[in-house]
Parts: structure tokens; sequence; C-alpha cells
């Protein structure tokens, strides 16, 4: 991509009206524009490293079995009626409207019970289980107050499974392995070493639940740390004796932390398949329930807090596995050689399948190192009267600042044999 045929344009300031870290340095570096509170739209740059995101996890859950589908945003209220769900009594966080015959139609803020209403028309024997059904899809939650940037919006993309199996053996089975390939992306998406698998109140559904917490200053919730096991528990069972008897946890090994909850897994049981009759026979062709799970990572909040925490003072600092771009190509000049310099290197980087944003804007060099610096992009490739007359190209890695400079071949073995 050429930049001067991206629209969007990076900003000095902040605005003035967005107080956390992940919103300012987004809109800051044209990844997001902010629609109004709660609400953000993705610009071309956040698009990309958005959909990488959303790659890295369909990855994995195509991995464990599990088979994509895609629910409508539009809710039928007698199906949440069945659970008990569709009242603001029980539900506050409902976006609710109306067709112009006057019936009324929730938003979607979550899809246990749509996908359990529609399996009923697809499992009907204990041979049509189990079923890993995952979308990524559109959510709408009335948050009374929307704040942390990306981290808590009321318009937003969830991937949510749902595991349909046999029984409690086969969902806890299944529920680790899951919880395993949560782990794989949160690695991937450079998050590994401060994310903790964490016990928290399970709610409504089962005794507790697990979420993945990030370790983060901003974060709105307090877990309690385990480095050796890797394991945390959320502060709202810190104090319940049994979570220590089903961990081997002890209060004492414990260490303090602010964290961002980035992924989250439940039992959800029998609850939704007996509330919409969704039941399977098995081998002595018994009636029986359908035992259910759920697992749910939001690809923006993910966004987000890589935001907050892969950041310095000049801007961004994207790890490549979902960084807009491999390569920053940046051009100092436009006379005729560096303009042919340039565009040699960016076909030959392209060629080589490497992506590249190439900066052949007008603007001063000093701008467009700022603005380098900002967006973030792992290696910013410098082509100047400098390199021409020296044959080899400066070459900078955002995370590390380490500078080395190299031939255009060294440049392609070294990005390619990466």
């Amino acid at each position: 991509m050429r930049q001067s045929e991206l629209f969007t344009k990076t900003r000095r300031e902040a605005p003035s009206d967005e107080v956390s870290k992940n919103a300012q340095l987004l809109i800051r570096a044209g990844f997001v524009h902010k629609e109004m509170a709660g609400v953000y739209s993705f610009l071309p740059l956040g698009l990309r490293t958005f959909e990488r995101i959303v790659t890295i996890i369909r990855e994995e859950m195509n991995a464990v079995g599990g088979v994509e589908l895609y629910l409508s945003a539009l809710q039928n209220p007698e199906v949440w009626k069945k659970t008990d769900r569709w009242s603001e009594e029980k539900v506050d966080s409902w976006f609710k409207t109306k067709l112009r015959s006057g019936a009324e139609l929730g938003l979607g803020f979550t899809h246990e019970e749509p996908l359990t209403a529609l399996m009923r028309e697809h499992i009907s024997s204990y041979k049509d289980l189990p079923v890993y059904a995952y979308q990524f899809q559109t959510k709408f939650r009335n948050e009374e107050r929307a704040k942390s940037g990306l981290m808590r919006t009321r318009e937003f993309v969830m991937k949510d499974l749902y595991s349909f199996v046999r029984d409690e053996k086969a969902h806890v089975e299944f529920y680790e392995k899951c919880a395993d390939a949560y782990g794989k992306v949160f690695e991937r998406v450079g998050l590994g070493a401060v994310t903790y698998k964490t016990f928290s109140s399970g709610g409504s559904f089962s005794k507790y639940s697990h979420e993945f917490q990030a370790v983060c200053e901003t974060g709105e919730d307090t877990i309690y740390i385990d480095s050796d096991k890797k394991l945390a528990i959320n502060k709202e069972v810190y104090d319940d004796k049994e979570v220590y008897e089903a961990t081997g946890l002890h209060k004492d090994s414990l260490t303090e932390a602010k964290a961002v909850e980035v992924g989250n897994i439940f039992t959800l049981g029998t609850r939704f398949s007996e509330a919409l009759g969704l039941k399977y026979k098995n081998e002595k062709g018994e009636e029986m329930p359908v035992f259910m799970g759920s697992y749910g990572i939001g690809p923006a909040r993910l966004m987000a807090v890589i935001a907050e925490l892969m950041s310095d003072n000049k801007g961004m600092v994207w790890p490549e596995s979902i960084a807009p771009f491999r390569v920053h190509l940046v051009q100092l000049g436009d006379d005729a050689e560096v303009q042919k310099e340039a565009e040699e290197m960016y076909r030959a980087l392209t060629s080589a399948g490497v992506e590249v944003l190439w900066d052949d804007t007008e603007h001063r060099a000093g701008e467009k190192f700022a603005d380098s610096d900002l967006i973030g992009i792992p290696l910013r490739i410098v082509v100047s009267q400098k390199s021409l007359s020296e044959g080899k190209f400066e070459c900078v890695e955002r995370h590390s600042g380490t500078t080395a400079h190299r031939s255009l071949p060294e440049l392609i073995g070294h990005l390619t044999n990466d």
C-alpha cells in the first residue's frame, strides 16, 4: 500500500474527550475513529490489525474442531423469554427496537439462546454430537458507562464458541482443550507472558468459570497470581476456601495485580438445552438434555490491551504477528533516483511476499519518522540519497530500536528466512 493513497491521517494530539491510553494511541495513529462514547469505527490500518487477530483466533478454534457460522444480530423475544433473559429486570444490558408493526426485537448481546434453538433442527441423536460452533459477530450491550476505550464498548465483535456434547465428562475434555487453545491465541498475539488463566465466579451458570486476565495497570479487575503455576484467582472469589481446594493454590504465594479480562470460558450445563428443548437420544433410546459450554474472546479488546501494553512514548509497538504491515518503507526525497530505488524495493519486497506500507508522501523526514514510530510497524526501511551512495539501507527495528544496514538481497533474505 502506498501511504499517499491512504486517506487517513495521524494526529499529534489525542482527542480531548478520550482518556484511555489505548484509544488515544489508536486514534492518533489512524487505526480507529470514535463515533460516540463506546462506539468506534475501524480505519484501514486498524482493520488490518483487527483481521490479523481474528485470523489467529479462527485458526486456533478450527484446530480444536470448531465450525464457523454467522448468526443474526436481531433477536426474537420468544426465544429469550423461555430462558427468562428477556426482561430488563434480569438483563440490564439489552438494546431493544421495534418493527413498524410494533413487534419488539432485541440486538444480541450474546447468542446462547438462538444457537441452542437452532441446534434443535440438527441434533437429535448421540451420533450428532459433539458440535463446536463459533462465530465472529457484532454484539450490542447497553453499558451504563462505556469506558477504557476499546476495552468496554457498546458495540463490538465477539468470537463466541458454544460446545454441544453428551455429558459433563465430554464437556470437561473439550473445556480443557479450548483453554489450551486460548493460551495459544494469547501467545501468538504477544500477550502470553502477561496472561493468566484465572478462577472466577461462574455467575448463574456454574460454581466457577475461568477468565483469561492480562496484567495491566489500567485494568478494572484485581487478580491474585501464582507465577510458577501460571494461574490466578479473581478478587471476587479470593476468600472462598473451596477455590483453593479446587486449584491447589495458597494465599501466601499469591501476588496482587490489576488486570484486564481478555477471554472467558463457562460451563453452561443443561440450563439452555432444557429451557429450549434441545435433547438427544442416547444408545438406549433415552432422551437426554445436551450439555453445553460457552467460550468468548473479543478481538478489539485484545487489540486495545496490546495497545496499552506494547507502546512507548513515541507510539505503537505492534508484534509482528498482528502488525498491519511487516515493513514501513520510508522514502526521503522525491528526486528520480530515490523514487526509482524505492519503487524497486517495493516491488521486490511485495514479490517476496512481504507486506509493505510505502511512505511516498511529500512530508519532511522528521514528520515521516514520527509517523512511523506512532504507527508502530515492526521494521522501518529508509531509502534516501545516502542509501543510494552506500548501497545499503537503514533498517530500524521498532521493538528494540536497533539499526542495521543491509543491501536489498540481504534484506529480502532477512525478511523471508525469519
